[in-house]
């Protein structure tokens, strides 16, 4: 098998976990509008490890648009939200990967792509429904997606540390 198909065979592998995870957050009930504990984000860490920032952003998009349709949100407000905040997330942690990789691990990479994310929802909320008052539900979204992603960085360092599947992909012609 060549390495640009095995790399596109774990892109989609990571986009179906990722909507599978999708799944499962979505029948945790929230208790604060846009909380969530971004389990769909746990393939985006272990992509950082195995690809380009071009392809952990084409995984991201399978990500979002996957979650808008099986979510029924796409065409809604959520949809952006949900989209906004993936992408900074995935930005945020892109950057850092990159330039502070090898200080920061995955746990850190993690919390950053989590705040980066929440206050990027938190803004939207702002500005589009909730005005001045979204500060109050701030500390409680933070603090969760905070202890979230704490865990979500350990089991992605953990699955990156451990397993075979995890293992870097030749780049072609080398």
């Amino acid at each position: 098998m060549s390495s640009a198909t095995e790399r596109d065979e774990r892109i989609f592998i990571l986009a179906a976990f990722a909507l599978f995870l999708a799944g499962v957050e979505y029948m945790i009930p929230k208790p604060l509008p846009f909380m969530r504990l971004g389990l769909a984000n746990l393939p985006i860490l272990i992509s950082l490890a195995l690809f380009s920032p071009r392809q952990v952003l084409l995984l991201t998009l399978y990500k979002v648009i996957g979650q808008g349709l099986l979510q029924g949100t796409i065409f809604s407000y959520i949809f952006l939200f949900s989209a906004a905040g993936s992408f900074a997330g995935s930005l945020a942690m892109l950057v850092i990967y990159q330039f502070l990789g090898r200080w920061t691990g995955l746990i850190g990479i993690s919390v950053c792509g989590a705040f980066a994310g929440n206050m990027v929802r938190l803004y939207l909320a702002r500005y589009v429904l909730f005005g001045e008052q979204v500060w109050i539900m701030a500390p409680p979204f933070l603090i969760m997606g905070l202890l979230s992603s704490l865990a979500l960085g350990a089991l992605a360092a953990l699955f990156v540390e451990k397993s075979k599947w995890c293992s870097p992909i030749p780049e072609p012609g080398s």
